[in-house]
């Protein structure tokens, strides 16, 4: 999970780099069984759906086979991969990357603790983009179809999935409502205000937090320059 110490520092100041990853299994560990159950989870509230009765967790817990950790700059999956999972992460953070046929790299997303992975697949059975971790993580992996097979059974489960399909086509209209008519400023405060949001589930401060990115990255997605984002933190600070 997200250690507060290790995510808190000043908005305006993205570092770089983190220089504090979190150290979450042995080196040599990759994929293991959970060793904490979907009922006991604290992310529980944030990546499914409330009121599930103990045999129904009984039931997600035998679906969610394994975790695996994703070291800082590892790859969880790669465009054109079979689709096979969708992963919720557990801990961590991570960036989705689509490579353009020249060559260029553009970021199509950053995902935090409680968001999902892998549903780009769903469309064709094939990933569409790479998803690269931006630290030391940690996803859960849930075979999806075990998933569906679920939630013919357990329909607030299905009610759950549609519900990320939907998060993934509304983030996908706000981006391109994002590029497509703000300013400069306006999109750097719209990103750490979404970002503000995403750690104010998590029970974190609003106003103070690590971005794991680099500015360079953040650039990528909003459609600007390095420097054009470093103005933007620069401008934010001296306006406190």
């Amino acid at each position: 999970m997200y250690a507060p110490s290790a995510h808190e520092v000043d908005v305006p100041a993205v570092p770089v780099r983190t220089t504090c990853p979190v150290h979450l299994l042995a080196p040599t560990e990759t994929a293991k069984r959970p060793t904490v159950r979907c009922a006991s989870c604290t992310m529980r509230g944030v990546c499914m759906p409330s009121g599930l009765s103990s045999s129904e967790l009984a039931q997600l817990d035998s679906v969610i086979c394994t975790t695996r950790t994703i070291r800082r700059g590892d790859t969880l999956y790669r465009a054109d991969d079979d689709f096979q999972s969708i992963y919720a992460v557990r801990a961590g953070s991570f960036k989705t990357v689509i490579m353009h046929r020249d060559g260029h790299d553009q970021v199509t997303g950053f995902q935090i603790a409680g968001d999902a992975l892998g549903l780009d697949g769903v469309c064709n059975g094939r990933h569409h983009c790479d998803a690269i971790a931006l630290e030391d993580s940690a996803v859960c992996v849930i075979p999806f179809g075990q998933l569906e097979t679920l939630c013919r059974e357990i329909k607030p489960m299905l009610h759950h999935v549609h519900q990320m399909m939907s998060k993934e086509i509304v983030r996908e209209s706000g981006l391109m409502m994002l590029l497509g008519t703000m300013s400069a400023e306006q999109r750097v405060a719209t990103f750490l205000l979404n970002f503000s949001r995403g750690f104010k589930a998590l029970g974190y401060s609003v106003a103070e937090f690590y971005l794991r990115m680099t500015r360079e990255e953040i650039g990528c997605y909003l459609g600007m320059k390095l420097e054009t984002v470093s103005r933007m933190f620069s401008k934010f600070h001296r306006e406190n």
